[in-house]
C-alpha cells in the first residue's frame, strides 16, 4: 500500500517507468522470437515475463494501460540482430541504471520500490549471464586480429609513407602485406587451439582471427587508394584506426562488463606510437638507401 497520495509528478513518474517495463517486454519477446538458440530464447522468454510483471506493478497504481515506445523496440532489436543479442541487452540495461534515483525518490511513496528493484537487478543480471553467443565465445579470437592488425598496420603504413611517398605503391605494398599477415594470423590462431583445449573449435577462432585482421587492413589500406597524396592518406588511416579502437572496445566493454577509458587509451598509445616511431624508421631507411619513387 501507498504510504502517501499520488502527486501529479509522481504518476507521470509511474507512466515512464510503466512504459520501459512493457517496452522492454517486448523487445525481449521480439529477439526471443528471432533466436534459434533453445537455451537463448527460454532465458529471453523468462526475462521478458519479468518486465510483464513489473508493468503490472506499476499498472496498480496508475490504474492505466500504456504503449510500448515500438522506436525503441525496433532499435534494439535490430541492434541485437547486428551487433549482438548480450550487447544489446547489456546496452539497453546500462542505459536504464542511470535512472536509479527515480526508484530512491519513489521509495518514499511506494514501499514495494525496493524490493522491486533489488529482485529485477538480480534476476536480470543472473538470466543476462546465462546468455551463450557465438560471437562471444570467439571474441578473444577477434581482439587477436584487430589488435595486431592495428598495431602492426598503422606501423607499417606510416613507415611505407615515408619510405616510398607513393600512394598507389603503398596501398598495393600494404595489401600485398596485409592479405598475407591475415593468412599467417589464422594459421597461428588455428595451430594455437589445436594445441589447446579449444581444438574441436581451432578452425572457428581462426576464422574469426583472420577475418578480423583482413577486415581491419582494407579499412587502413582504403585512404590510400582514394587519395593520390600520401600525407593526406596517413592521417585519415590513423583516424580510421582510432574510430576501429573506439568502436570495438566500446562493444567490449559493454557486452564483457570491461573498463572503457583505460583499455581505449592504453590501445591508442600503442597503436599510435608504435605508427610514429615507423614513420621515423621509414624515413631513415628511404634517406640511408636512397629511395626515389
Amino acid at each position: 500500500m501507498m504510504e502517501k497520495p499520488l502527486t501529479q509528478k509522481t504518476s507521470a513518474t509511474l507512466l515512464k517507468l510503466q512504459q520501459a517495463e512493457i517496452t522492454e517486454y517486448h523487445i525481449y519477446q521480439k529477439i526471443a522470437a528471432a533466436t534459434t538458440d533453445p537455451h537463448n530464447r527460454e532465458i529471453l522468454t523468462r526475462i521478458a515475463e519479468q518486465e510483464n510483471e513489473h508493468y503490472l506493478i506499476w499498472k496498480k497504481y496508475t490504474g492505466r494501460d500504456v504503449v510500448p515506445d515500438l522506436y525503441r523496440v525496433w532499435y534494439y532489436y535490430l541492434l541485437a540482430r547486428i551487433l549482438g543479442i548480450t550487447f544489446a541487452i547489456k546496452l539497453m540495461e546500462g542505459i536504464e541504471k542511470r535512472a536509479q534515483h527515480v526508484y530512491r525518490e519513489l521509495g518514499t511513496i511506494i514501499p514495494e520500490v525496493k524490493e522491486i528493484v533489488a529482485h529485477e537487478e538480480a534476476h536480470e543480471r543472473e538470466l543476462i549471464g546465462l546468455l551463450d553467443e557465438e560471437r562471444l565465445r570467439y571474441v578473444g579470437s577477434v581482439v587477436l586480429g584487430l589488435n595486431d592488425a592495428l598495431v602492426e598496420f598503422t606501423g607499417t603504413l606510416a613507415g611505407l609513407t615515408f619510405a616510398l611517398q607513393n600512394s598507389q605503391v603503398i596501398a598495393m605494398a600494404g595489401l600485398i602485406t596485409g592479405v598475407a599477415a591475415s593468412l599467417s594470423m589464422g594459421a597461428s590462431e588455428y595451430l594455437s587451439q589445436k594445441s589447446g583445449e579449444g581444438s574441436q573449435n581451432a578452425g572457428k577462432a581462426a576464422l574469426y582471427t583472420g577475418t578480423a585482421y583482413i577486415f581491419t587492413v582494407f579499412l587502413l589500406v582504403l585512404p590510400f587508394l582514394l587519395f593520390s597524396n600520401p600525407y593526406v592518406a596517413l592521417p585519415i588511416t590513423l583516424g580510421c584506426a582510432i574510430l576501429v579502437i573506439f568502436l570495438f572496445t566500446f562493444y567490449i566493454s559493454i557486452a564483457k562488463d570491461l573498463p572503457f577509458v583505460r583499455r581505449f587509451l592504453e590501445m591508442v598509445a600503442i597503436s599510435m606510437g608504435i605508427a610514429g616511431i615507423s614513420f621515423v624508421i621509414g624515413l631513415i631507411i628511404r634517406m640511408v638507401l636512397h629511395v626515389d619513387l
